[in-house]
């Protein structure tokens, strides 16, 4: 229904969608679309949840079976171990120790060895716990505990005491492995000597685990302490599990290990996988009791991949659902738009004419018959004086432009231009004028919309621009950069001093080895200090010229860097020695990347590699780094170690950077001792010039066949168990055979 109220302006109005209109529709249809998707989601994380209990049940069960078959097999090794005590062959030499029973007794143990996987070594020791000979050389002959000799022990006759796990290298790999020990007594209960056997629990497992219907799930077995003793090699590895033998996973992940240490048994779901455990025992003995943790994981993109079926089906579903519902949507609002649809005309041009854009219509005449309020603030009349006026007298045009004007109206139905009017007082506004010819229904009358947007400020905001880059264009080279080094904008006297044969696009691509390689020092220089100044040396095609840069930075709101203006002035090419006095060492370079090193190290000639050795050293205390504002003094205290380390370095080493508060040395021509040696002498220097508080050190020697990641692998791992030493503060690890 009309209404008096809501008259159209002019009779050729059609319907439109409102800007509401369309918004609900798109605000119904994203909301359904946003709750079928998390009700998707929340079915496929259920039913991922039910898989994960169910192969978690699964898997207790079979660790369980595995927990049972270790602990018989121990007990069995025990049997064994005490046949072997009881064998002829050894009391026959016990009785007449002679070289020939010796040596037949020891072919007799390497037969039993060959045909036993899990049986590493068997070994005799001498009623002192002296040894006296075994069937390999696997492991080292140290005299035996003192609380198994003589009156100090607590068992003896046919029992047989069993070992905790322990590590061992065999074959050039850390080998988990438990010995057990088996007294021979004589009649008169007097100790004869000691039966020991080794075996490996790595092989031991490895019999077991094939037989388990899940033999592909990962298999880790940990003592009560969150030392990994099995399971390391497992592929590929999952993070924050200890990927190397006798790693803790009390430090990787203390969360799951606080879990196991509550419970002897139970399950645990972390973010990228869900792990199953069990507490068994190997044995009970008097001394103590041998308690050790089997642990599996499935990960949780198995999981998901094992779900991707139902999760089609799923998704399928609700593609289908979501596509319904949005047609249903649809159709409602077409036809309530068809029942309201002169009404919302009416409205919707209302308000378009009374938005915040300048309108006025005119009439066949050329007469204006109508116009908003911002239209008349814009041709600075009164409303009332703005009604009945000729359209060329409100926009001040000549007669020949006039004419042109409404000639290509006539022609194209349009018109659009630039008018700059007088508004007095030595004041003008530029006003965008858009001019379109509508026509009612009938064709009767013509009506002419005309809008106006003004744009004065754009303007006034181009000629600033404008003066801005006549300002900028002068002989001293700017450049406006961004925090990442991209150049945003930059004068002729810039791009001429930086003329190349590619375009400058990026300063550290322009500059690789003055700002390139320190960048990020000096973007931290900068965001703390507000500048940096420098040299830098620029190639031109024919002459190289040193200039001074200066880089200011300037800050956003949140305190982050965001654009650095660059200038270059001439400067004089200056010695980079100290002027203090103090002579430089030797040695100058400091290689500051892990490419640089790599080269390095591949131009080693083949024998000095082979005997090198890998020093990776830590000055991180533990005071520092505890709030971001120590970034500063561990960088002013890591230029002072660097110092001394380089003043003191023999002159065939040589320094790299590796990370924040860690170096790199490698020592070609140096052996194990001679690495140790120079790592103590130069511990006992830093505390000497009081800089050696917190530093640790981790030493590797080069093993054939094995690059710089490796290499620097092994460092790692030995400065992480000096960490944990606490007392030296220098581990060696991986070290060659000799």
């Amino acid at each position: 229904m009309l209404t008096p109220k809501l008259s159209p302006l002019i009779p050729a109005q059609d319907i439109h969608w409102s800007n509401q209109r369309l918004l609900s529709v798109a605000t119904q249809i994203f909301i359904l679309i946003i709750s079928v998707v998390l009700l998707s989601n929340v079915t496929i994380t259920l039913g991922e949840r039910r898989l994960q209990e169910d192969w978690a049940t699964q898997r207790y069960s079979e660790l369980q079976a595995v927990g049972s078959l270790i602990a018989d097999k121990v007990s069995f090794q025990q049997f064994r171990t005490q046949m072997f005590a009881k064998s002829e062959l050894l009391k026959r030499y016990l009785d007449v120790p002679s070289i020939p029973r010796q040596d037949k007794l020891e072919k007799h143990w390497d037969v039993i060895t060959s045909n036993i996987p899990e049986l590493l070594d068997i070994a005799l020791f001498d009623p002192q716990g002296n040894f006296k000979f075994a069937t390999s050389d696997n492991f080292g002959h140290e005299p035996l505990l003192p609380s198994l000799l003589g009156s100090s022990r607590n068992m003896g006759g046919n029992e047989i005491y069993t070992s905790p796990l322990e590590f061992s290298p065999v074959n050039g790999k850390l080998e988990p492995y438990l010995y057990q020990l088996a007294w021979l007594e004589n009649p008169d209960q007097s100790v004869r000597g000691y039966l020991v056997t080794y075996s490996s629990m790595s092989k031991m497992l490895k019999s077991i685990q094939p037989a388990n219907s899940r033999g592909q799930s990962p298999l880790l077995m940990l003592d009560t302490q969150g030392l990994l003793y099995a399971g390391a090699d497992s592929r590929p590895s999952l993070k924050r599990i200890p990927d190397t033998m006798g790693g803790s996973l009390k430090q990787s992940y203390p969360a799951l290990w606080r879990k196991m240490a509550m419970s002897n048994f139970g399950q645990f779901h972390g973010d990228n996988a869900t792990f199953v455990y069990l507490k068994i025992e190997l044995t009970a003995q008097y001394e103590t009791r041998r308690e050790y943790f089997l642990v599996s994981y499935v990960r949780n993109d198995d999981i998901a991949a094992n779900f991707s079926q139902w999760r089609t089906i799923l998704m399928s579903c609700a593609f289908m659902l979501t596509l319904l519902a949005s047609m249903l949507i649809l159709l409602s609002h077409f036809y309530r738009l068809e029942q309201r649809s002169r009404q919302f005309s009416i409205e919707l041009s209302n308000r378009l004419f009374h938005r915040q854009v300048g309108c006025i219509i005119v009439n066949h005449n050329n007469r204006v018959i109508s116009a908003n309020e911002l239209a008349a603030t814009q041709l600075s009349l009164p409303k009332d004086q703005l009604l009945d006026r000729s359209l060329q007298r409100i926009l001040q045009l000549e007669d020949d432009d006039y004419s042109r004007i409404v000639t290509e109206i006539q022609q194209k139905q349009e018109w659009k231009g630039e008018l700059c009017l007088d508004m007095g007082a030595e004041t003008q506004a530029e006003l965008i004028a858009h001019i379109k010819n509508q026509v009612s229904k009938d064709e009767q009358e013509a009506y002419l919309v005309i809008t106006f947007e003004d744009v004065s400020e754009l303007k006034h905001a181009q000629q600033d621009a404008y003066l801005s880059r006549v300002l900028n264009n002068s002989g001293v080279p700017s450049a406006l950069i961004q925090a990442d080094g991209t150049i945003i904008r930059a004068n002729p006297a810039f791009e001429q001093q930086m003329q190349s044969n590619t375009k400058c696009s990026n300063i550290i691509d322009t500059l690789p080895d003055d700002l390139g390689n320190k960048w990020s020092q000096i973007s931290q220089l900068i965001l703390l200090q507000g500048s940096w100044k420098g040299q830098v040396l620029c190639s031109s095609s024919s002459t190289n010229t040193c200039l001074q840069a200066t880089l200011k930075g300037h800050i956003d709101a949140s305190g982050e860097l965001d654009y650095i203006v660059c200038t270059f002035e001439q400067a004089i090419i200056k010695n980079n020695h100290d002027e203090s006095g103090v002579l430089q060492p030797h040695r100058s370079t400091i290689l500051v990347n892990y490419r640089d090193l790599e080269s390095y190290f591949d131009s080693l000639d083949h024998t000095s590699k082979d005997r090198s050795s890998l020093l990776l050293l830590d000055i991180t205390s533990e005071s520092m780094l505890s709030h971001m504002s120590d970034i500063g003094l561990l960088e002013s205290r890591q230029k002072e170690v660097e110092l001394f380390l380089l003043r003191e370095l023999p002159s065939n080493y040589q320094m790299s950077h590796w990370q924040l508060g860690k170096l790199i040395f490698i020592l070609p021509d140096t052996d194990a001792d001679q690495a140790h040696y120079f790592a103590i002498k130069s511990l006992a220097s830093l505390n000497d010039m009081g800089l050696g508080k917190g530093i640790c050190m981790g030493i590797a020697s080069f093993q054939p066949e094995q690059n710089l990641e490796q290499y620097l692998s092994n460092a790692e791992v030995a400065l992480k168990r000096a960490k944990q030493i606490g007392e030296q503060n220098i581990c060696q690890a991986f070290t060659r055979q000799r």
